[in-house]
This record gives C-alpha cells, structure tokens and sequence, in this order.
C-alpha cells in the first residue's frame, strides 16, 4: 500500500466500517448511517474496508458509494481479521477524529453524534451495550472475556466488544498489531495516557446472515492477545504533555 493519507483539517472525522461476508447487510447499513451523518454538522468521510470478503460485499459496497463522494473503498486482497482490517482502515483517514462501527447492522448509526459529542472531552469513548440482543451463549462468553480483561489491564471498561468506539487521530499511536485489536483499544489508550468514557448505545439484532465469532475468536485469540497487552502496557512511555517558553516570554515575565 502506498504512504498513508495525512490529516485533512477540513475534515472533522472519519468513520470506518470493516466488512466481512456482508453482502446483504451493506445496502441497510450504508443508508441508514447517510441519513443520520448527513443531519449532523461538521464535514466527515466514510472509510469501508471489505476484509476478502468471498461473497458479493464488494460489488455492494461499490454500488452503495456511486453517488457518495465521502465514502471510499479499502480492498483487502485476502481475508485478514477484524483487527487488521480496522488497523488498516484506521492508518488510512484523514480526519481528525475517528468513530468505528461493525457492518452486522447491529450497532445504531443513530448513537454517533453522542460520541462526538464526548470527544469534545475525552481522548477514547466506547459504547457500552445496554440491552444486548445476542443469543446466550455469546453474552456469557463476551461477560467472561470481559472479567477477564478488566482483572488483568484494568482499562474500567465493561463492554469492549461493543463496536462504536471513538479516538481522537493522536491515539492511533497507542495501538498495536493483533488479531484481537477491538478488545484491546481502551487498555492501550489508558496506558499511554489518554482519557477515557464509556457511554450507553442500543443494540438491535443482526440483519442478516451469521456472526463470524466462535470460541477461538472469543477465547483463545484475545487470551493469547492478552499477554502481549500486558507486556506491551507495562513497558511502553506515557503520553508527556510539555510547553515551550522562549527567552520572550521569560524576559516578559521578570
């Protein structure tokens, strides 16, 4: 991939969407999160990334944007992993914030404006999901990962499964490269030294189609994720805040 885009200051944030087999989901997803953008003030682009998807995501996602010149396409020759795909649409906006959603359907555009508006605040946001409508089998698996989580990174984050999340551009530098990314993002935020806020969204029932999770997804992979977390968090340099005083400034003062 060529060099990544740089900031754009005249846009005020990009929202990215990785996609994986969705192709019936695309069409729904796309229209109503235009609808609510397009009532909401500031200037943002639509970064989608189909992740090697081998139905027929990509000739929707291509339809969906033929008269949408803020939204661009990000082709992954083969399928990646959630964690890459949203690496990889992450390092390639251009605004100055940036908000992440799941393709399923399952998270409400509607709850974004909300995000924005806690960044105005807080460096990291995510969506803590209130009424979950996922079968029981994965609401215990996500109840357990995320105990587990909070016992060993302790970011004080209770849902970071849910897929709206929200950073200012400065916390991309707080990431790190793993399969489990999305459930890692508010420990390493916290540990470089960004604030963080946790804030209800809705929470509807998948469209359409299957979930891709399983129990090396839920279990084995962020367990495994973990360990390089932990080892990476304890080890890294905190955020420094720092101003500069010239010799103008010093003489002014005496």
């Amino acid at each position: 991939m060529s060099s990544e885009p740089q900031i754009n200051p005249s846009i005020d944030y990009s929202v990215v969407i990785p996609f994986y087999n969705e192709e019936t989901n695309v069409k729904p997803v796309l229209e109503e999160l235009r609808s609510v953008l397009e009532k909401e003030a500031g200037r943002f682009e639509i970064v989608l990334v189909n992740d090697g998807s081998s139905d027929g995501t990509l000739d929707q996602l291509k339809a969906c944007i033929r008269d949408w010149s803020t939204a661009r396409i990000i082709d992954l020759v083969q399928n990646s992993g959630q964690g890459a795909a949203l690496m990889v649409g992450i390092k390639n906006c251009r605004g100055k914030k940036i908000i992440l959603l799941d393709g399923d359907g399952q998270n409400d555009p509607g709850d974004i404006p909300k995000a924005l508006q806690l960044l105005a605040r807080f460096d990291f946001v995510v969506g803590h999901r209130v009424n979950r409508h996922d079968d029981l089998k994965r609401r215990l698996m996500s109840q357990f990962a995320n105990f587990v989580r909070r016992v060993f990174t302790n970011d004080g984050v209770s849902d970071t499964g849910c897929g709206l999340k929200g950073f200012d551009r400065q916390v991309i530098d707080a990431f790190i490269p793993i399969q489990t990314l999305y459930s890692f993002m508010p420990a390493l935020a916290k540990a470089a030294g960004f604030t963080i806020a946790e804030f209800p969204v809705n929470h509807r029932p998948r469209r359409s189609g299957i979930a891709k999770y399983n129990l090396r997804v839920f279990l084995w992979r962020p367990a495994l994720d973990l360990l390089g977390v932990c080892w990476f968090s304890r080890r890294r340099s905190r955020r420094v805040q720092a101003r500069q005083i010239g010799a103008e400034s010093v003489g002014a003062n005496r």
